[in-house]
């Protein structure tokens, strides 16, 4: 399929086939995705935890305020932001300047300059920004699910402390931010035999 006929195709997964799996280099590509999707600086201020095991994803349910998708699907990616501070920022470019061979000089104004801005950002504004990223990878990972016939919900109904608690996210420096349950719909989904509804593009759309 081209990109607008995936675009079709995808929906927001209201019932997953429990019996059906992702295989691991479904699973590779999507973790590429995440990796690889744009953020603001470069700076990747978010992590991805992807729950496989059964008795994990059944605790996360009365955690996401029951939907079962969270149970049914073959996986759950929880996308998380990490804090960034001026030792995060250094080591940033230290790989930067290990994969480009970057010479010092032409490093050090943009780290500083990093260094110096985020320096000035109170942590809930941090968090803000960092969240705003985990946003542009949800999008890149719903458009790659799509591409690739994977099935997908986007969740924002949780709670993200709970589920914070459930993986251990803080001893890793984590906080949960979104959801999104991956596998194969299920035969007797509804959602899926329903026409695709948006607002006509003439409308949405304009051209200067």
């Amino acid at each position: 399929m081209d990109s607008i006929e995936s675009l079709q195709w995808r929906y927001a997964t209201k019932k997953f086939d429990s019996e059906k799996k992702l295989e691991t280099t479904q699973l590779e590509l999507l973790a590429q995705a995440f990796n690889l999707t744009a953020t603001s600086y470069g700076l990747q201020p978010c992590r991805l935890i992807v729950v496989q095991d059964q008795d994990l994803k059944e605790n996360m349910v009365p955690h996401s305020y029951g939907q079962m998708q969270v149970k049914d699907a073959s996986a759950v990616l929880v996308i998380c932001t990490t804090a960034v501070d001026e030792q995060y920022v250094k080591d940033y470019f230290s790989i930067v300047k290990k994969e480009r061979n970057t010479p010092d000089e032409v490093i050090q104004p943009f780290q500083d300059f990093l260094i110096s801005t985020f320096s000035k950002k109170e942590s809930e504004e941090i968090e803000l920004w960092a969240k705003n990223q985990a946003y542009l990878i949800l999008g890149n990972l719903l458009t790659v699910c799509a591409q690739q016939q994977i099935d997908s919900c986007p969740m924002e109904g949780f709670v993200p402390e709970k589920i914070d608690e459930l993986l251990d996210l803080k001893s890793k420096g984590l906080k949960s931010t979104l959801l999104l349950p991956v596998g194969y719909r299920a035969m007797d989904d509804l959602m899926s035999q329903l026409k695709k509804v948006r607002r006509p593009q003439q409308e949405m759309v304009s051209y200067l």
